[in-house]
């Protein structure tokens, strides 16, 4: 991958309790999502994902990542 013209996407990670993979997805854009056994491996398959869908064209966002919100209940 080269390191000019770089881009920045966010991504959502979580693990599934069942087969203990990472998986990761870009919110709001279908089709860019992934899994991996480490984050490590995890990141280089959403990058490659990423990239692929971008030779595509431009991503058509469904919605925009806004961030985590920490939420208590009694």
């Amino acid at each position: 991958m080269r390191e000019t013209g770089m881009r920045t996407f966010n991504a959502v990670i979580e693990r599934d309790p069942e087969s203990g993979l990472y998986v990761g997805r870009v919110p709001g854009w279908p089709g860019a999502h992934s899994l991996g056994a480490s984050l490590d491996e995890l990141e280089r398959n959403l990058c490659d994902v990423v990239e692929m869908l971008l030779e595509e064209g431009e991503p058509m966002l469904e919605s925009e990542f806004v961030g985590v919100q920490m939420i208590r209940v009694a």
